[in-house]
Order: C-alpha cells, then sequence, then structure tokens
C-alpha cells in the first residue's frame, strides 16, 4: 500500500492532476539505492509538473541530477513541437519519477500513444524513438501506472498535431516572386486566423473565419477549400503557431501544395497596409498567366 500522510497526499493530487485510475502492481524502490529530492528549478522539463519531489536514481538510471537535467533538456525542443498533450507527463514520469514507497510507471497505452504522435517528429530530424522508451517495457494498463490524461478519440480527432515543416512568414521581396509562388502551388488564398484558447495541455486552438477569399483552388474544388483548410489548421499547430507570432488574430496570404486528402502550406506572407509588394501582387494576380 503507499504509504499514507503527506505521500498519501501528493498521489491524490497526482490522481487529479493527470485524471487516472491506479490498480495495485508493481515493485518497491530498493530504499539502500534511491532518495528523495526537490525537482530544482533548473529541470525544466518537469518543474512545476505538479508535485515537488522525484526519486533519484530515476527510471532511466540517471543517478546525478547534473544528468537528469542534461538529459532531460535534450527534450525540450520535441515538447516545443505539440506532438502530443501528454508527452510532458511520459517523460517526466520517467525522469522525475514521484517520490512514493513504489515505482510507478507510466501505462503502456501512454507510451504508444506519445510514441505514435512524436516518433514520426523525431524522425524528421533523423532521430529514431530510443530503445530504452521501447513501450512493451511499461506494465500493461490494468497495473499500478501512469495513464494519458487524453483520450484516443481527442488526440485523433481534436488535438493539433506538430508536422515537420517549418513554416515561417516571409517577407514579399517583389510582385514579382509572390505571383510566381502562386504559380508553382497548387493553391493560394487570403484567410483570417484566430486564437481560442490555451489549453490545460499547453496547446493552442485556431479557428479561421468562413470568408475566405480564394485566390487560386487548383485541384481542390471550391466547395474543399474550407473544410481542407480547418483540417490543416487541427493538425500543423506547429506552423499555424509560428505564423501568428505571438498574436491572438491576423490575416495571412498562404499557398502550398495539396497531398492526397491534405493541404501543406508551403508559403505565408502576413496581410497588412504596409506590404506593398503583396498588394500590387493580388492586383496582378487576377489577370496574371502562369507559364507552363
Amino acid at each position: 500500500m503507499v504509504a499514507r500522510g503527506s505521500i498519501e497526499r501528493l498521489l491524490l493530487a497526482l490522481v487529479g492532476l493527470w485524471g487516472c485510475c491506479f490498480v495495485r502492481a508493481g515493485a518497491d524502490f530498493p530504499r539502500s539505492s534511491s532518495r528523495c529530492t526537490f525537482i530544482p528549478r533548473s529541470m525544466t522539463l518537469c518543474y512545476d509538473i505538479g508535485y515537488s519531489e522525484m526519486r533519484i536514481p530515476n527510471l532511466l538510471e540517471h543517478e546525478t541530477m547534473a544528468e537528469v537535467i542534461q538529459q532531460s533538456s535534450s527534450w525540450l525542443p520535441l515538447l516545443a513541437r505539440e506532438c502530443h498533450p501528454d508527452a510532458r507527463i511520459f517523460l517526466c514520469s520517467l525522469f522525475a519519477p514521484i517520490c512514493l514507497d513504489r515505482i510507478i510507471y507510466p501505462c503502456r497505452s501512454l507510451c504508444e500513444s506519445v510514441r505514435d504522435s512524436c516518433a514520426p517528429i523525431m524522425a524528421c530530424y533523423g532521430y529514431p524513438w530510443p530503445q530504452i522508451l521501447q513501450c512493451d517495457h511499461f506494465p500493461a494498463d490494468h497495473s499500478l501506472c501512469i495513464s494519458a490524461i487524453t483520450d484516443e478519440m481527442s488526440v485523433s480527432r481534436r488535438i493539433p498535431r506538430a508536422s515537420c515543416r517549418d513554416c515561417e512568414l516571409e517577407d514579399a521581396s517583389s510582385p514579382k516572386e509572390v505571383l510566381d509562388t502562386f504559380c508553382t502551388n497548387d493553391f493560394a488564398v487570403k484567410i483570417h486566423i484566430s486564437r481560442k484558447n490555451w489549453t490545460s495541455s499547453s496547446i493552442f486552438d485556431y479557428d479561421m473565419d468562413s470568408r475566405l477569399e480564394v485566390l487560386k483552388h487548383g485541384p481542390l474544388l471550391p466547395t474543399e477549400v474550407h473544410p481542407r483548410l480547418k483540417q490543416w489548421l487541427e493538425w500543423d499547430a506547429t506552423c499555424v503557431h509560428n505564423l501568428m507570432r505571438g498574436t491572438h488574430t491576423g490575416a495571412y496570404i498562404i499557398s502550398g501544395e495539396v497531398q492526397g486528402s491534405r493541404v501543406v502550406v508551403n508559403k505565408a506572407y502576413a496581410w497588412n497596409k504596409r506590404n506593398r509588394n503583396l498588394h500590387l501582387a493580388l492586383r496582378k494576380w487576377k489577370h496574371h498567366r502562369c507559364r507552363e
């Protein structure tokens, strides 16, 4: 049984934070080889995760806090890609296990959900999913383990995903450059994007105005443009976040490719009165003929 008192309160707080059900299983920490220590502020990955003390050595066999901080910081860029809302929970259950009488591993399903969303992003940069994080190392969900906050339906249907593409706003260097961009891409649209809210999983939700100015729809039917771009907002959170640059609402000229059932944004310009080249390009586009 988990000890009573302050540890029990920590466990109750953890249940409240993670919304998971703990079922008894697992093994005790060897008291002679592990100790409780406060999570330092310099451990950015897990500081202020919802509990203040962790076991060391941790579940990845890091024996010193310096090693924990160094190794955990290498995962921060992945979290910035917002590849899964429970990625931080999963990683901190290993890097900074909560200080209880028993080892509490992440559930296998939590590992699999995070892996399935984040491994493709890691692969973009040439990093495979680490062997030490193979999901069959972790207990099935009927054991004492940490399960996901976010159910699979939410992850697949509602939660934004990151992509390999680092979308950034570009400066229109000339009207010709903008026109060439429109010609070489499948579609071009003037779109208004707004940031709806900041969720508990540190991910923004975005929305778009239903009034689009479709400059080029390419292989898409006119009725397909809006739903495809709505899907893009939901699935390419990193790209949209980069375009917004901290603003709550904005107008953009975006262009890109149609890849199967999805659209991929390749170029984006901020629409504002000061961008003379962009305004000239849009006026010329109505009569412009692209070279074959």
